[in-house]
């Protein structure tokens, strides 16, 4: 399934936050979006999970949900958003109670995500007894085990350490490159943006605008650290954005 922006704008009563935006999605590519602080990249994801309305344009979902889909859009958010007094499979099992699915069929897709998220021997540990990258690690195994058609990933890594961060990075990219899903992906952290997006989408300073959309066509198996095309790549998103980020920055600053 695709996602389709066309001509969205959204206001919250007299301020603008996005402005005449069209963008696709594409079924199986990650789509990273990067702007200035408070230029809307993450309510353009409540947009996209149907949290909000948007003020103009509309937003279409274009093809059929994978089969098995039972939630078609699905967040991952960078505060884990873990049940403490459930365990691991107990917070996977969550997301699956409401829709009936039989004892056998629960328990499968819980091995499956597990196994594919490489938490299988972590299944009874409860969250206090985890790191903060299998925290996050659950949250996104928790996400897979509704099969969703498009996942929305709301900075997910923000909240990690720089070396789990690199870890997680790798995860995701073997999870894509092992059954590949279909995600917009938002960020602040322009290495994110080059080692997992297919399309990096350049929001401008608030009201956001889509300044440019970056196609990368490195692999996904090729970005890693010392990858020159990719360093080179962070700094030109970087020269685009770095004016208006510095001025984002001082509006938030001073109101």
């Amino acid at each position: 399934m695709d996602l389709r922006v066309e001509n969205l704008s959204h206001f919250y009563n007299d301020l603008e936050v996005l402005r005449d935006l069209n963008l696709t999605i594409p079924h199986g590519e990650i789509v990273c979006v990067i702007g200035p602080s408070g230029c809307g990249k993450s309510t353009l994801l409540r947009l996209l999970g149907g949290l909000e309305k948007p003020s103009k344009g509309q937003i279409l979902q274009l093809g059929e949900a994978p089969s098995g889909s039972l939630n078609p859009l699905t967040y991952v958010f960078q505060d884990f958003a873990l049940l403490p007094w459930r365990t691991v499979e107990g917070n996977i099992s969550l997301v699956l109670e409401p829709h009936g699915l039989s004892a056998e069929e629960k328990e499968r897709r819980i091995a499956d995500v597990l196994e594919r998220t490489r938490l299988s021997d972590f299944r009874k540990a409860v969250p206090k007894q985890l790191s903060g990258g299998m925290k996050q690690r659950v949250a996104i195994a928790r996400a897979l085990a509704v099969n969703p058609a498009v996942l929305l990933m709301d900075e997910p890594l923000s909240a990690l350490d720089s070396q789990t961060r690199e870890l997680l990075m790798d995860d995701l990219v073997g999870l894509w490159q092992r059954e590949p899903f279909t995600s917009c992906y938002i960020t602040h952290n322009l290495n994110e943006a080059v080692r997992l997006g297919h399309k990096v989408v350049v929001l401008s300073r608030r009201p956001g605008l889509i300044r440019e959309i970056v196609d990368i066509d490195i692999p996904l198996s090729e970005r890693d650290v010392s990858n020159p095309k990719l360093a080179a790549l962070q700094q030109q998103l970087w020269e685009m954005m770095r004016d208006e980020a510095q001025t984002a920055d001082m509006e938030l600053a001073t109101g």
